[in-house]
């Protein structure tokens, strides 16, 4: 029940230790339009997207009638804060020391109880993260939601390669750079960049100066650090890249972390959940749905093809509710802390539906919510499943003297990404149908853009409307170019719930190449989808020249066989009786992943491509196997 009423303060100055400015919104609770007495907790929103929008503001409407009050902030370079020519996309480096300034501003302001949260997702998740590694002292409590943890590993390359979400984000942000703020012919270029997404995704290697990026020359620089910097090096080492390495000096407050199995980052944030409970004293936790990128707060019950049921639903009502009982228990001036009783970790177990299909049009994949204390879990079996000659997946190792499974990798024409786990990637589209000139001028840009690309689960087949799919349009199955190995349909159902590791032999005709992996879950056949349904869960990749390590290249020797390791971040799913479980061995996903010319040139320097000859060995001295964390049944 709203208690307050709402004062606000726009855009106060407040400086940062070096003298650099930046803008707050103050939202305070208020009785008949003056300042409420008493001192409230404060929940703190830092963002580089623009504190005074809809999204934001929303957090203020909720929370101070509620009796809290509420700091958005623009961070430095961003908006109506205060530059220093050093906005560098997620690799900024002042976030961490204007966090804990913020933090320790609200904590010395007459109004405020000393109590401060934080909240906010992706990059607003992201600079919580890094203000706490700064430990500022009245930091109280924070919950990042989707938010990346090590720039390296899970945020702008993966398995060495290139994640194409990173080239799009660095577009969205240079639209509103103050380096070109006000000149509109700089603005335009950009979103005529954004028109032109799927022609500059096939103009690699990306060069200084090719793209409007260069009207922004920090993020210019940051993109040619992502796309060039393969290796991890003392760039990538950094505080502002990689937060992992520096765990140990974090902050030990409450932490609740939220992510979906369709967000790109779910299974890092379950690794920073682990890393906090081992680290901290206090209460720790986290929440996982069956949800694409800020999905959390969207009020279908599907993603993307796949419906999960109205279990799976949360959406803005019930996110801000959470909060609010999450945030009561550490920030009111009578707050009780931390229920004894509560897990730790609420997670969906996806899959027991029906598998036919919804009125919406959605495959009926359904789950589960269940609790647990640890991650990973403790009664997980690593169980390994074998890959054959004749393209089946067993429990059983293969015999001896079993010929190699072939097939030819050809940059020019690779596998194209269908659904899947990334950000977002999203174009401007032209004027056309449903984009009319006579009331879409009246939009800003970023709420016309449109996907390019959907992430989320989706059936394995190419269709017009992905792009980068090819006439005939075949389920990716059916290509030359992807290695099928399946299980018999199950007679039990098989639960995953963890991180999949594929572990390949493998030989090439070229230098360096790729090698990809990925988790499915067959559906059988039914009226309604005839072919059955092939639901992608996750995927990875190696680049060869990374297999020994990602701080060196060891390039490869044409023929010669040697072992490859590909990570697969966290999933869960209960493979159902009838369903098969299917890995997918090629060598591209793209444009979720950047294309491998084969060449072994500097990595984003290539001069051409070649086709690569592939090979995956499957017998007795090369036992290429997906090791699974298999749940036993209760």
């Amino acid at each position: 029940m709203s208690e307050y009423g709402i004062v606000v303060s726009k855009n106060l100055m407040v400086p940062m230790r070096d003298g650099v400015r930046l803008a707050f919104d103050v939202y305070r609770p208020g009785i008949d339009g003056a300042y409420a007495d008493g001192t409230f907790g404060t929940i703190m929103l830092h963002t580089a997207y623009d504190k005074a929008t809809k999204r934001y503001e929303e957090i203020a409407d909720y929370f101070v009638p509620r009796g809290y009050a509420v700091v958005l902030v623009d961070m430095r370079d961003r908006y109506r804060s205060e530059g220093s020519g050093t906005y560098f996309h997620s690799a900024t480096p002042h976030t961490g020391r204007d966090g804990y300034d913020i933090v320790e501003w609200i904590a010395a302001q007459p109004w405020s109880n000393g109590r401060i949260g934080t909240c906010g997702s992706s990059y607003a998740g992201q600079v919580q993260i890094r203000m706490a590694l700064e430990d500022p002292p009245h930091l109280t409590a924070i919950w990042p939601d989707v938010v990346t943890t090590n720039n390296y590993t899970n945020c702008s390359r993966e398995g060495g390669a290139f994640q194409g979400h990173m080239f799009w984000a660095l577009f969205i942000h240079a639209q509103d750079a103050q380096d070109i703020a006000g000149d509109q012919a700089k603005i335009d270029e950009v979103w005529d960049d954004l028109k032109n997404l799927r022609e500059l995704f096939r103009a690699t290697p990306w060069k200084e100066g090719q793209t409007s990026l260069r009207h922004v020359p920090p993020l210019e620089q940051t993109l040619l650090n992502y796309y060039r910097r393969g290796a991890y090096d003392d760039w990538w080492a950094q505080i502002s890249c990689d937060y992992e390495r520096h765990y140990p000096q974090h902050a030990d407050v409450p932490m609740t972390v939220s992510s979906g199995w369709f967000d790109p980052w779910a299974g890092p944030d379950l690794e920073y959940w682990a890393a906090m409970a081992a680290k901290n004293t206090s209460p720790q936790r986290a929440v996982i749905g069956p949800w694409s990128h800020v999905g959390m707060r969207g009020e279908a019950s599907y993603c993307h093809e796949v419906d999960f049921g109205p279990q799976s639903v949360w959406g803005v009502d019930r996110y801000f509710d959470e909060q609010l009982e999450y945030f009561s228990r550490w920030l009111p001036n009578d707050a009780k802390g931390h229920p004894v009783d509560e897990a730790p970790i609420q997670l969906f177990v996806m899959g027991g539906g029906s598998g036919q299909m919804t009125t919406e049009g959605k495959l009926d994949h359904g789950g589960f919510w269940r609790q647990e204390h640890e991650w990973p879990l403790a009664r997980r079996v690593e169980t390994p499943y074998y890959l054959h000659g004749d393209g089946s997946l067993s429990t059983e190792p293969p015999p001896a003297s079993v010929e190699p499974r072939r097939y030819t990798f050809d940059p020019e024409h690779p596998v194209p990404t269908i659904g899947g786990v990334y950000c977002a990637i999203g174009e401007l589209p032209r004027e056309g149908p449903g984009m009319e000139p006579a009331w879409s001028r009246f939009l800003h840009p970023v709420l016309r853009l449109r996907d390019l690309l959907t992430p989320g689960p989706a059936d394995q087949r190419e269709a017009p409307q992905f792009y980068g799919a090819e006439e005939p349009y075949p389920r990716l199955s059916q290509r030359p170019d992807v290695l099928v190995f399946q299980t018999e349909p199950l007679a039990e159902p098989v639960e995953v719930t963890g991180n999949v590791v594929v572990n390949l032999w493998i030989s090439s005709s070229a230098l360096d190449t790729d090698f990809t992996a990925k988790v499915i879950d067959v559906h059988p056949a039914n009226d309604d989808y005839p072919d059955g349904f092939d639901m992608v869960l996750h995927d990875s990749i190696i680049r060869c020249r990374y297999r020994e390590g990602f701080d060196h290249e060891v390039l490869l020797a044409p023929g010669e066989i040697v072992p490859v390791t590909i990570r697969i971040p966290a999933t869960s799913n209960l493979f159902d009786v009838g369903h098969r479980i299917r890995i997918d061995i090629s060598s591209s996903n793209w444009p979720r992943l950047d294309v491998n010319p084969n060449t072994g040139e500097p990595m984003g320097e290539h001069t051409h491509t070649v086709a690569a000859h592939q090979a995956v060995y499957v017998d007795a001295d090369h036992p290429s196997n997906a090791v699974l964390p298999v749940i036993p049944a209760l």
